[in-house]
Protein backbone atom coordinates (compact mmCIF):
# COMPACT_ATOMS: atom_id res chain seq x y z
CA UNK A 1 0.00 0.00 0.00
CA UNK A 2 1.29 3.30 -0.96
CA UNK A 3 2.40 5.48 2.39
CA UNK A 4 3.00 8.83 0.46
CA UNK A 5 0.97 11.60 -0.61
CA UNK A 6 1.82 11.87 -3.64
CA UNK A 7 1.63 7.78 -4.16
CA UNK A 8 -1.62 7.59 -3.45
CA UNK A 9 -2.66 10.52 -5.91
CA UNK A 10 -0.53 8.64 -8.61
CA UNK A 11 -3.22 5.46 -7.66
CA UNK A 12 -5.69 7.62 -7.63
CA UNK A 13 -5.02 9.21 -10.92
CA UNK A 14 -4.52 5.77 -12.50
CA UNK A 15 -7.42 4.33 -11.61
CA UNK A 16 -9.08 7.80 -13.44
CA UNK A 17 -7.08 6.68 -16.60
CA UNK A 18 -7.83 3.07 -16.60
CA UNK A 19 -11.26 3.80 -16.37
CA UNK A 20 -10.84 6.33 -19.20
CA UNK A 21 -9.11 4.23 -21.74
CA UNK A 22 -11.49 1.54 -20.94
CA UNK A 23 -14.66 3.26 -22.17
CA UNK A 24 -12.53 4.57 -24.94
CA UNK A 25 -11.10 1.34 -26.27
CA UNK A 26 -15.13 -0.35 -25.99
CA UNK A 27 -15.67 2.46 -27.84
CA UNK A 28 -13.34 1.49 -30.69
CA UNK A 29 -14.04 -1.65 -30.51
CA UNK A 30 -18.24 -1.25 -30.74
CA UNK A 31 -17.45 0.57 -33.88
CA UNK A 32 -15.14 -1.46 -35.50
CA UNK A 33 -17.34 -4.59 -34.94
CA UNK A 34 -20.21 -2.41 -36.87
CA UNK A 35 -18.24 -1.94 -39.61
CA UNK A 36 -16.93 -5.97 -39.81
CA UNK A 37 -20.50 -7.10 -39.42
CA UNK A 38 -21.29 -4.36 -42.64
CA UNK A 39 -18.68 -5.97 -44.18
CA UNK A 40 -19.58 -9.92 -43.35
CA UNK A 41 -23.64 -8.85 -44.74
CA UNK A 42 -22.03 -7.69 -47.59
CA UNK A 43 -23.50 -4.70 -47.65
CA UNK A 44 -20.57 -1.94 -49.14
CA UNK A 45 -22.94 0.94 -48.77
CA UNK A 46 -23.28 0.17 -45.10
CA UNK A 47 -19.40 -0.31 -44.53
CA UNK A 48 -18.58 2.43 -45.48
CA UNK A 49 -21.06 4.46 -43.40
CA UNK A 50 -19.51 2.37 -40.34
CA UNK A 51 -15.79 3.18 -41.58
CA UNK A 52 -16.35 7.11 -41.98
CA UNK A 53 -17.91 6.83 -38.06
CA UNK A 54 -15.09 4.84 -37.05
CA UNK A 55 -11.63 5.83 -38.36
CA UNK A 56 -12.54 8.65 -36.26
CA UNK A 57 -12.48 6.94 -33.42
CA UNK A 58 -9.67 4.96 -34.29
CA UNK A 59 -7.80 8.22 -34.60
CA UNK A 60 -9.03 9.67 -31.37
CA UNK A 61 -7.50 6.62 -29.89
CA UNK A 62 -4.00 7.60 -31.10
CA UNK A 63 -4.28 10.78 -29.62
CA UNK A 64 -5.09 9.46 -26.39
CA UNK A 65 -2.75 7.26 -25.81
CA UNK A 66 -4.85 3.93 -25.72
CA UNK A 67 -3.63 2.54 -29.33
CA UNK A 68 -0.18 2.75 -30.88
CA UNK A 69 -0.05 4.61 -34.18
CA UNK A 70 0.95 1.21 -36.36
CA UNK A 71 -1.22 -0.47 -34.51
CA UNK A 72 -4.07 2.08 -35.77
CA UNK A 73 -3.09 2.20 -39.12
CA UNK A 74 -3.02 -1.31 -39.52
CA UNK A 75 -6.65 -1.27 -38.18
CA UNK A 76 -7.87 1.59 -40.76
CA UNK A 77 -5.91 -0.41 -43.42
CA UNK A 78 -7.03 -3.61 -43.29
CA UNK A 79 -11.02 -2.29 -42.25
CA UNK A 80 -10.89 -0.06 -45.80
CA UNK A 81 -8.77 -2.79 -47.90
CA UNK A 82 -11.81 -5.23 -46.91
CA UNK A 83 -14.38 -2.94 -47.79
CA UNK A 84 -12.47 -2.39 -51.16
CA UNK A 85 -12.48 -5.27 -51.84
CA UNK A 86 -16.95 -5.84 -51.73
CA UNK A 87 -18.49 -5.99 -54.96
CA UNK A 88 -20.65 -2.99 -55.36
Amino acid sequence: MANSPQAKKRIRSNDRRMEANRKRRSRIRTHVKQVELAIEAGDKKAALEAFKAARPEIDRGVTKGVYHRNTASRKISRLEHRINSLAS
